[in-house]
């Protein structure tokens, strides 16, 4: 057998071997939070020798960047593929909304929080994790821009959507300890309705509800 010939299947092994240590990390993470997760546990997880899990990730700190990457690059193609399906109209921002907002629940949220708690103190992951983590809100930054069809050359588009991303984020903090679904349900409900006076052309400002027991302005003249 030749050369070329056996090394698209070690290329392959090798493939599937970083693809399970990856899967393993994210699952250890939001299993066994930060502390929790050793790269020997990992590689148990994963069913892959220490030596291997060395060979591709040499220490912690690489291991769980890579896999918050990976995951992240993952989400970020299942999106777009949900993307599809939405529908085009009023509907949209709504569907959009709810669908990134399953971003911000799931378990890469989960793991990433970890990381962004662990790395406060922690030099070391701190250096590899910042440069992921502005990659990672750049990308998901221009994929809710794309989603949602806007313009960002338009004066405060961009202020928007990222105002959107960082409520997003919020709210998925919020509904760790305990269930905030209702509490979201609404925050939500009323943001939209002032996202789609933001995005949309020439719209005026949104309107705002009359506090209780408020009369007309021009009795408060």
């Amino acid at each position: 057998m030749s050369t070329a010939s056996t090394r698209v299947p070690q290329q392959e092994r090798s493939r599937a071997t970083q693809a399970r240590l990856l899967e393993a990390t994210v699952d250890c993470l939001v299993e066994y939070g930060w502390s929790g997760t050793t790269t020997t546990v990992v590689a148990a997880r994963a069913g892959v020798s220490r030596g291997a899990q060395l060979h591709h990730y040499p220490t912690k700190a690489a291991l769980v960047t890579a896999a918050v990457a990976h995951l992240a690059d993952r989400r970020a193609a299942e999106l777009r593929t949900e993307a599809e399906a939405l529908p085009a109209g009023p509907q949209r921002l709504d569907r959009v909304v709810d669908l990134l907002g399953v971003a911000f629940t799931g378990p890469l949220f989960v793991a990433a929080l970890e990381l962004w708690v662990a790395a406060r103190t922690d030099a070391e992951l701190r250096r590899a994790l910042v440069p992921l983590e502005a990659r990672v809100g750049r990308e998901m930054h221009r994929l809710t821009v794309a989603l949602l069809g806007v313009d960002e050359r338009r004066p405060g588009v961009r202020e928007a959507v990222q105002a959107t991303l960082d409520l997003l984020r919020g709210l998925g903090v919020a509904n760790l300890l305990n269930d905030d679904s209702a509490r979201r349900t609404a925050l939500l409900h009323t943001w939209k309705r002032q996202l789609a006076a933001l995005l949309t052309p020439d719209a005026g400002p949104p309107e705002r509800a009359t506090p209780a027991g408020a009369g007309p302005e021009r009795d408060r003249q």
